[in-house]
């Protein structure tokens, strides 16, 4: 079939690729895997050889008899569960199934790609890792690959470890992209770094606030954003510079400024 630009399909056709994506999934026999937008079934058919058990969620309902067919042993041993929904209305609730540990990989569709992070990083069923095929400028983007952070880069790394695991030229998909991808790995997910939900409320209201601007130092998008706290008191109980800027703070400094505002 032919592959639906509208819900972002760029189907995966590289074994190497195929292969470090499952790799780094660290798969073991019994594993529970969400994968989003199978596709034609790639990565699937790596992860069952593997022993994982897999709920697939595709949007596309043209795609599920085609990997109902080819998946017809696995999903009558309920180890391919195959879901048609859209992954952004999705949680194991609305199945009624209390699954905790969980591992997320996927090819995800790179027009919902900072959606899908947002969703699985901040809410309460968390996976414990997330390996995702995301476009290379994103993924370096994640990771702060030129030590430069963002909104991005911090509301990741907040949660958990990201690392670029694998390159993926663009001729690995069909239909090919216009860009190179890279898979990304997000390791150890948590809440750890929040000490309570105020905290974590106060984390992301500081960092939007403090990039409102790029051009502006931070302390000056914090007062005109923030306008009710000291934050020359602030600065100077962290050790900031007044002249420093957003992107120039580490991960451990927005915590310190968000903990007790």
């Amino acid at each position: 079939m032919k592959p639906k630009k509208s819900f972002g399909q760029n189907f995966l056709t590289s074994i190497p690729a195929r292969n470090e994506i499952v790799k780094a999934g660290d798969l073991k026999l019994g594993d529970v895997v969400l994968e989003i937008g199978p596709g034609k079934g790639i990565l699937t058919e790596k992860m069952l050889e593997e022993g994982a058990t897999v709920y697939a969620v595709e949007k596309d309902r043209e795609l599920i008899p085609i990997l109902t067919e080819k998946f017809a042993k696995n999903i009558k041993e309920s180890k391919l569960i195959l879901i048609n929904d859209d992954i952004l209305n999705f949680s194991f609730e609305n199945l009624k199934l209390k699954i905790i540990n969980y591992k997320l990989i996927a090819n995800i569709p790179y027009n919902i790609t900072g959606a899908i992070i947002e969703k699985f990083l901040s809410e309460e069923n968390k996976p414990n890792l997330m390996v995702i095929l995301v476009q290379k400028e994103v993924a370096e983007r994640v990771v702060a690959r030129d030590n430069k952070e963002s909104i991005l880069s911090l509301s990741v790394k907040v949660y958990g470890e990201p690392k670029i695991i694998y390159k993926v030229n663009k001729g690995s998909f069909f239909p090919i992209p216009k860009v190179d991808s890279a898979v990304l790995k997000i390791s150890n997910i948590s809440d750890r770094n929040f000490e309570n939900k105020k905290h974590k409320k106060n984390f992301f209201k500081v960092v939007k606030a403090g990039f409102s601007h790029k051009r502006k130092f931070l302390i000056s998008n914090l007062k005109e954003k923030i306008p009710e706290i000291n934050w020359y008191e602030a600065f100077t109980k962290n050790n900031l510079n007044e002249k420093t800027r957003a992107e120039d703070i580490t991960l451990k400094n927005w915590l310190m400024i968000s903990k007790n505002i």
